[in-house]
């Protein structure tokens, strides 16, 4: 019978990607001075799954770089090299250099041989006098070399009683210790095991190894007499007997065949190849072990031993645990499910079709006598609720966490402040917070920009700092909360602040129309203008004006507001709001003629009907509304799409006030319909771009509404073209 085991590829190339990005976190926060041991053993635990999983799928370019890497780990977590920066670094190139063969695993991309050369030699030379033993290239077809096999019958023996837990991390555990050994494992009562291992390694390698799956204090240690002679020998006898009968052939390298076809997979280095390894003087390619219980091959060879209670030394005695303590533990296995994002985004799009049928029914029955279809009506009222659960509901299944998102800057800061020469504490908050994961994915480039200018830009050179009565390290604080239906992302510094007279001088440089009593706010502004950097010098980190005009184009194409507050000496800070989700948005309907049109409510500040002294012509600048004292140009919405009108006079009609970028507007439309929650649905994907709209939706007649793109509304509008407009 044939597997085929390129089903699982995705399964590992999901997990190691999550492994190298919790390893990268590890090194970037641990503490060189003072490094925390359980730290050091979770950056061990990574690289020794990395490579565990690498072999075991047959990717050995990965494997042989997380062994090396995971030699030179395991010296400094014993305590026999003191950790430094430089092993950091290194450790961090190794990542890198990881996640560049992941990516040529999964994607087919280019991974450079010769930053791979230069790594693993940089590694090998840190760990000095520890030889480095190489890998053997895995043979999935032939083995043509005799090899001699390590065997640990008649080594020490211990028995390890251990607390309740879940299959799965018994094995696991059974499979790090087949690494030293033999093992078995005997089930006991309430989920719980025993397991006998046999090996020549000490009980200290023991218990390190059974302390990557649980705390070795929670189990109970014996050590148990060696066998003699004659009874190792009837042990190893009876052990190749089953190991034969059972297909294994593992001690057989006398008559060596080409493997049958599907035999191994192509993924699996012969076991006698790895104990050639270990035999050579590699201490992590001892062999793997096997797992027949060795109460059965005792059985099977007529062995039976008894070992007096007062012989046996006590090495570990298990305090007494919690009883709570193991059933949450437990459970802990299936606390999360794995599911392609075209699935949920399938499930997504099924249930905004069921609050548009809901929607519809409701339209229906709102025209029946409410005394005679009482009992229906309250049907569609129960449905209304459960409808609208559910939406909710299923919403949530996209919302990911902001830490996808603040992970991958801690690195990114740490080697910049090193370019440039900077010393930067970086700060986060809310990293619980979530967002939809659609926003969460195009977030991060306009993010990148902002963190590497508040470096670049905002934070000054320590000496600088210390002239200012500041520490010399600056502190780059980047947040995320929930504000209505909105979310809150800034990124503060607490650098020189923005400099005012140089962001006028270089506007009036580049031919922006400014004032010199233009308000903070608004010169603040400028600096999304396209070209816009007050960079004395063109570098590699900014300088070319081509960043925060990104910006602000991409947070505006999803939706979301960027404002900028700054004051001299103190400090930046960049705050960006984005709706929570773009699959549904609350939406204020309005009539145009005889079309509906929904208008975002975020951009909405209110709706009044004007009085005729409000309103003013300006010759061949179209018409403005005075608002507070203010003057704001209006906007018809029937000229913008070129529509008959119910009114052509505003004081008739209605008039809502919105802003975005920073500017306000006028919209004059007919009536007010109503508000309500909208199913987004893509008009460009369906249909075409079309001028002035940013997607559609099914109202509960079944008709199809547009929803206004404001921003592009306001831009477009010949009323703004001119700033006079704004003059009152």
């Amino acid at each position: 019978m044939t597997i085929d085991i390129s089903q699982f590829y995705q399964v590992f190339f999901d997990e190691a990607e999550e492994l190298l990005a919790e390893m990268e976190r590890l090194l970037l926060a641990v503490d060189l001075d003072a490094p925390d041991a359980e730290d050091l053993n979770a950056i061990f635990r990574t690289a020794h799954s990395v490579k565990g999983g690498a072999s075991t799928f047959g990717v050995t370019d990965m494997s042989e770089i997380t062994h090396v890497l995971e030699t030179l780990l395991d010296r400094i977590r014993k305590g026999e090299m003191a950790l430094t920066g430089e092993h950091v670094d290194a450790f961090l190139a190794a990542k890198d250099i990881l996640k560049m063969q992941l990516d040529g695993h999964r994607l087919g991309s280019a991974v450079d041989q010769d930053a791979v050369g230069n790594v693993r030699m940089m590694l090998q030379s840190l760990a000095q006098d520890v030889p480095v033993v190489a890998l053997a290239p895995v043979a999935p077809a032939y083995n043509a070399v005799e090899t001699k096999v390590v065997d640990h019958s008649g080594g020490r023996r211990y028995r390890l009683e251990l607390p309740a837990m879940p299959h799965r991390e018994v094995q696991a555990l059974g499979e790090e210790l087949g690494l030293m050994g033999h093992v078995s494992i005997t089930p006991l009562d309430k989920d719980r095991n025993a397991m006998l291992v046999t090996t020549h390694e000490s009980l200290d390698d023991v218990i390190a190894i059974c302390s990557f799956v649980l705390n070795p204090d929670d189990m109970i240690v014996t050590e148990l007499p060696a066998l003699d002679d004659a009874q190792a020998e009837k042990e190893r006898a009876a052990r190749n007997q089953v190991e034969a009968d059972l297909g294994y052939g593992f001690f057989d390298t006398t008559e060596l065949k080409p493997a049958a076809a599907g035999e191994g997979y192509g993924f699996f280095q012969p076991l006698d190849e790895i104990r050639a390894n270990a035999a050579a003087g590699s201490e992590d390619a001892q062999g793997y072990g096997f797992f027949q219980p060795v109460e059965q091959i005792r059985a099977a060879a007529g062995i039976v031993i008894e070992t007096p209670p007062e012989e046996e030394k006590k090495v570990v005695k298990k305090e007494e645990k919690e009883k709570e303590k193991a059933p949450a533990h437990a459970g802990a296995e299936s606390a999360s499910i794995r599911v392609s994002i075209e699935k949920v985004d399938q499930l997504i799009n099924l249930v905004g079709e069921l609050v548009i049928t809901q929607a519809m029914i409701e339209q229906r029955v709102d025209t029946l006598d409410p005394m005679v279809h009482e009992r229906l009506l309250n049907s569609v009222g129960q449905l209304t609720r459960n409808t609208r659960d559910l939406q909710e509901a299923v919403m949530s299944i996209r919302m990911m966490p902001m830490d996808f998102v603040f992970s991958r800057f801690p690195r990114m800061v740490r080697d910049l402040a090193h370019k440039l020469g900077k010393k930067v504490d970086f700060i986060t908050n809310g990293a619980a917070t979530e967002l939809d994961k659609g926003l969460i994915e195009r977030i991060v480039d306009p993010l990148t920009h902002l963190v590497r200018n508040s470096i670049d830009h905002g934070i000054e050179m320590p000496e600088v700092r210390r002239a200012g009565g500041k520490s010399d390290a600056g502190r780059l604080f980047l947040s995320a909360s929930h504000q209505g239906g909105n979310i809150i992302i800034e990124v503060s510094d607490d650098g020189g602040g923005l400099n005012r007279e140089r962001i006028l001088a270089k506007a009036v440089q580049n031919g922006l129309p400014v004032t010199e009593n233009m308000s903070d706010a608004e010169v603040w502004q400028l600096i999304f203008a396209p070209g816009f950097s007050t960079a004395d010098v063109v570098t590699d980190v900014s300088g070319r004006g081509v960043g925060m005009d990104v910006v602000k184009r991409n947070i505006t194409a999803m939706g979301g507001v960027v404002d900028i507050r700054s004051a001299k000496g103190f400090g930046t800070t960049i705050s960006i709001s984005l709706p929570l989700t773009l699959a549904i948005l609350d939406g204020m309907s309005i009539r145009v003629g005889d079309e509906i049109y929904i208008l975002p409510l975020g951009f909405v500040i209110e709706s009044l009907q004007p009085v005729p002294e409000d309103v003013k012509e300006i010759s061949g600048k179209g018409r403005v509304i005075k608002v507070r004292g203010e003057y704001l140009p209006l906007v018809p919405l029937h000229q913008m799409f070129d529509i008959a009108p119910r009114f052509t006079d505003p004081c008739q009609g209605i008039v809502i006030i919105v802003e975005t970028d920073g500017r306000k507007a006028g919209l004059f439309v007919d009536d007010l319909v109503g508000q309500q929650q909208v199913v987004v649905k893509n008009l460009e994907s369906n249909y075409r771009k079309v001028a002035g709209i940013s997607g559609a939706t099914i109202l509960g007649d079944g008709g199809v509404s547009l929803i206004l793109d404001v921003a592009a509304l306001i831009r477009s509008s010949r009323q703004l073209a001119d700033e006079s407009i704004f003059s009152s």
